[in-house]
């Protein structure tokens, strides 16, 4: 099987985030960066579906220089090779730009399936995969939880609400959107570390396709603290904080 998965570079978890001037992005100058850890659970089924059924599996990635970073770190934990859309505009494309960048860069690639996370860790929209699916002309499933290759046909389970899952069959080349903790992470070795350093990154320009979103302001939310009293019997009371736990502070 010939894999493709597309990773994103964002900002670390721990880093204190501080928007611009103008409150339209971030101030990424000093920031630490990391590999999107649903992209990382991709990676790891695109490795594993290799180990069982052979082939290659190539990472792609758009943005900036510094993205290069992260397709070492996909090199080094078994990518055979990748793909570097490079262009500075990418660092904070919206998913319809970001989906024909990538589209862009893997349409002369001969794949049977394009691996994404579900969704990033700084914007959060989980689009890309199903815009991308759209541009390849490949059949989409989104929320994987688990992949099966069975006589030239995928067969993959989704996470559906509410504790559901649904399984589904469908034809080859796809695309999937992949699930945080579908399988366990590998890291890379030091010999994995010396070998990516001769593996191929191959840059492509970017594409300025028209942006269809735009961010009007951007803020850290506020923290305020609040004590509130629930009176009543204690069975009035029980039913009000489940209440108030499930509909205003939605905790389960």
């Amino acid at each position: 099987m010939n894999i493709a998965v597309c990773i994103k570079q964002v900002v670390a978890r721990d880093w204190q985030l501080r928007p611009t001037d103008d409150r339209t992005w971030i101030r990424d100058e000093d920031a630490s960066f990391e590999l999107n850890e649903p992209d990382a659970y991709a990676l790891e089924e695109a490795l594993r579906l290799k180990e069982r059924h052979g082939g290659e599996v190539v990472v792609c990635s758009a943005g900036p220089p510094r993205v290069a970073q992260a397709l070492r770190e996909a090199l080094a934990r078994g990518a055979d090779r990748a793909i570097h859309v490079e262009d500075e505009a990418l660092a904070r494309a919206d998913a319809f730009v970001t989906a024909e960048a990538l589209a862009a860069a893997l349409k002369d690639e001969r794949l049977d399936l394009v691996l994404t996370g579900l969704q990033s860790d700084d914007q959060g929209f989980g689009q890309v995969g199903v815009v991308l699916a759209e541009r390849l002309g490949f059949a989409p499933a989104t929320i994987i939880m688990d992949v099966q290759v069975e006589d030239g046909r995928l067969r993959v389970k989704r996470e559906l609400e509410g504790g559901w899952f649904q399984w589904i069959t469908l034809p080859m080349p796809a695309l999937l959107t992949i699930q945080s903790g579908i399988n366990q992470l590998r890291y890379a070795t030091l010999k994995g570390i010396m070998a990516a350093k001769k593996k191929e990154i191959r840059r492509v320009p970017g594409t300025q396709p028209r942006p269809r979103l735009a961010i009007a302001s951007l803020y850290a939310p506020s923290k305020s603290k609040e004590t509130r009293f629930i009176g009543g019997t204690p069975a009035e009371a029980a039913r009000e904080l489940v209440r108030v736990l499930r509909e205003e502070a939605r905790v389960f």
